[in-house]
């Protein structure tokens, strides 16, 4: 299915409107993680990293603008596709949302389908992967041949170790966390504990012989060279 392992964070306190937009959004091949407020939705965002985030502009604790605010002030979400979804129809409103920085603005109510020809449209918008061959220093790291070299010898790593170097290495100096990482790198579909990213670290400066990627104790990694 297309959308399979596209998640989708939708933030309503509205029940009954979450109960039916996530089993709709379930049956296109989305993993759909709900929030009640605008606090929830926050901790949800940072723990999820969701694809795309769905809000609703009155909601209690913090509206859906100051969310959205958040978000964007985030590094790791200045780029996630967001909508908000609101009774609230009134061109000021809408004006002010789109401001904040949301990428489409959906008035209630709203038929199912046409919620989710928006969210389709949304991703077909959303920037592709990066994929560009990295050249740092004496590294160049290759992610359409999954090929590292380090002056010009080709160092061999395994897959999830290239992915996570080449994760890191896009963005020079930024720590990633390690929720981030695993995430990014393992997705939900296999359960791996923190150990598990310790490891390949490890591996990576090992066979790379550069101890390139930093460890910010207590919150992640980042890339350094």
């Amino acid at each position: 299915m297309e959308n399979f392992g596209r998640k989708v964070l939708i933030a309503d306190d509205e029940p009954d409107i979450i109960e039916i937009l996530k089993y709709n959004l379930v049956q296109e091949g989305y993993d759909v993680v709900t929030a009640k407020d605008g606090d929830d939705a926050l901790e949800k965002a940072r723990k999820n990293q969701p694809d795309l985030i769905v809000l609703d502009v009155m909601m209690p604790r913090k509206t859906g603008v100051e969310v959205c605010e958040l978000l964007r002030s985030q590094e790791a979400f200045k780029e996630t596709p967001i909508m908000f979804l609101t009774a609230l129809s009134d061109e000021a409103t809408q004006v002010k949302g789109l401001e904040t920085g949301a990428d489409d603005y959906v008035s209630k109510p709203v038929s199912p389908k046409v919620f989710i020809s928006r969210i389709n449209a949304l991703f077909r918008r959303a920037p592709k992967p990066d994929n560009r061959v990295l050249k740092i220093g004496d590294m160049v790291i290759d992610p359409e041949r999954f090929i590292v070299f380090i002056n010009d010898t080709e160092v061999v790593l395994a897959k999830k170790e290239f992915e996570l170097l080449y994760l890191l290495a896009l963005k020079p100096g930024r720590v990633f966390l390690r929720n981030e990482i695993l995430n990014a790198i393992w997705g939900n579909e296999v359960i791996v504990g923190d150990r598990t990213i310790d490891v390949h670290i490890r591996k990576i400066r090992q066979k790379l012989g550069i101890d390139c990627i930093t460890t910010v104790k207590g919150v992640g990694y980042k890339f350094d060279l």
